[in-house]
């Protein structure tokens, strides 16, 4: 398949060419560098516009003292609920101290306790403080700066801003060898060109925007897993959605980006209280307020059901420090009205990290030769049912550096790209909000087969709003519905509650389940499903 857009008007070519601006797409271009590659690094907005500036609690490493690789292997896969690749987990946990390094050689600064050592903090699921953080409560901003700093510094990595990725480009043998792009600005790159190359890395970030109401900026269309899934690549545990417990909540019709208060606030003690100003999480959970993020936001929806409130409460006056250990999250009460020093903050889940995406192995290729993908963009199987605390931005690291290695290593000639032939498709970017409704409502925190058909029936509905007039509006909408329908049919297939898919109709978690689902779109529009072993590409 492909989305309905005018042809390229213009061409620009690079060794590599990324698409994204978050740490796993400045990171895989500054690697890619290390080897003499050239790099077209394409993202949707302005630079520095992703999710990765937005992620408060920090990135985990074992790094402290009495910590190592395998305590941090073995939290991973506790939170993982048995869809973890125990490989991958590996890679992740035993490259990830040196590749923190690396970014730190690449100036990003890190709290510091006072004798100078780096300061560690801990996160719900984490057995040891291994969470390094910038700011207090602002590391992904940190992260962000230092890796823009040395991209922006490199001449022979060009940035495209403002540059919708359409679909992949691929030769006669069926290899990407680039995509075509929409640009929005004047100069001889606007409207749609294209960007040939000899490998395609998908650096996209989340799919957050499928919902109503999600930490993700609004930049956050999953177009990258769109794309690949118009590409015909497989896409795995999409239905794994994971939903932040305690984001501010700002009434009942607030939509698109909400403010997060940093799972690191309940490290540092914060309360979870019901309407009564009871604590709640002591009876379900042995680590109460810092239960893994799916038992914590499954209980915080269970005590909203139960009470028809439409939020809990975070009490954070207790804390000692509190305005200065999260300078970020106190402004953001403040700037609505709550200052969180005397005032109980208003809390309720939204969706906030995709722990699926195109499944890809232990180098990022995914299953067409010439894509590769990372990050939040990518199933690499280190997440599995749910991912660990701050071991998203981990991932970007870690997976960057092997895949920048990989194309290194494989580096084919460039080629011509072929005509798409494949069927066009295109939505109403009207239903863009039917859409986030009805996801929300049926596919969110919990779930049913009731609900779940009930939002299929939308979607099929909303499939009938075609249009005929490409803008960047109509695109992404397009690609939020092809990934509704994915994580609408993984969850339907998905008779078991694990991780962060629960099913109320199914209760019980299932050996019988403990693989995972894999799905395919063909050209003419019709999806496959099939099972993989864990552990298994």
């Amino acid at each position: 398949m492909k989305l309905l857009a005018p042809p390229p008007g213009w061409t620009a070519s690079a060794d590599v060419i990324v698409v994204g601006s978050g740490i796993a797409g400045l990171t895989t271009a500054l690697q890619c560098r290390t080897y003499g590659l050239s790099v077209l690094l394409v993202t949707k907005a302005r630079v520095d516009e992703g999710s990765t500036k937005w992620a408060q609690g920090g990135i985990a490493a074992a790094l402290g003292d009495g910590d190592s690789p395998q305590a941090h292997e073995k939290d991973t896969l506790v939170a993982g609920a048995g869809l973890c690749d125990v490989d991958a987990v590996r890679v992740l946990v035993t490259e990830g101290p040196e590749a923190v390094r690396k970014l730190i050689e690449r100036g990003a600064i890190f709290d510091k306790e006072a004798s100078g050592e780096i300061a560690l903090t801990r996160e719900g699921g984490h057995l040891r403080n291994r969470i390094l953080h910038a700011g207090g409560d602002a590391t992904g901003a940190e992260v962000s700066r230092a890796l823009l700093a040395a991209v922006q510094n490199d001449p022979e990595i060009e940035v495209v801003e403002h540059a919708l990725v359409l679909d992949a480009l691929k030769n006669d043998i069926g290899e990407v060898c680039g995509v075509t792009l929409h640009v929005i600005g004047a100069g001889s790159r606007d409207g749609v060109g294209r960007g040939l190359a000899r490998a395609v890395v998908l650096a996209t970030g989340g799919l957050g925007q499928v919902f109503a109401q999600t930490t993700n900026p609004s930049v956050s269309t999953g177009d990258g897993v769109a794309l690949a899934l118009r590409a015909g690549a497989k896409v795995a545990d999409v239905e794994f959605i994971q939903f932040h417990p305690t984001v501010l909540w700002l009434g009942e019709n607030s939509e698109g980006q909400q403010p997060l208060i940093s799972e690191a606030v309940r490290g540092e003690g914060a309360y979870l209280l019901n309407d009564k100003g009871e604590r709640f999480m002591q009876a379900i959970h042995p680590l109460a307020e810092l239960a893994p993020r799916d038992v914590v936001a499954i209980s915080i929806m269970r005590v909203m059901n139960e009470t028809g409130a439409h939020h809990v409460w975070l009490d954070v006056r207790h804390l000692a420090g509190f305005k200065e250990r999260f300078p970020t999250i106190y402004a953001s009460c403040i700037s609505h009205g709550i200052d969180p020093l005397k005032d109980l903050i208003p809390v309720a889940p939204a969706s906030h990290y995709a722990s699926g995406g195109v499944r890809v192995d232990l180098n990022g290729r995914t299953s067409v030769n010439g894509l590769y993908a990372c990050g939040e963009t990518a199933c690499s199987g280190v997440h599995g049912a749910n991912r660990l605390a701050s071991n998203s931005l981990l991932e970007g690291l870690v997976f960057s550096a092997r895949i920048a290695a990989d194309i290194a290593a494989h580096l084919p000639e460039k080629s011509d790209p072929v005509e798409n032939a494949s069927q066009a498709i295109l939505l109403d970017p009207n239903v863009r909000h039917e859409i986030q409704v009805s996801m929300s409502r049926g596919a969110g925190v919990l779930r049913s087969a009731d609900s779940l058909l009930k939002t299929s029936s939308d979607l099929t509905r909303i499939e009938d709003k075609k249009s005929t007039e490409p803008c960047v509006e109509a695109w992404e909408t397009t690609n939020l519905f092809q990934l509704a329908q994915a994580i609408l049919k993984a969850a339907l297939i998905r008779q078991e509650t694990r991780g962060s898919h629960w099913r109320e109709d199914f209760p019980g978690t299932s050996d019988l389940w403990k693989k995972r689902i894999v799905q395919q779109l063909d050209q003419k529009g019709y999806w496959t499903s099939g099972y993989q072993e864990v552990g298994s590409k």
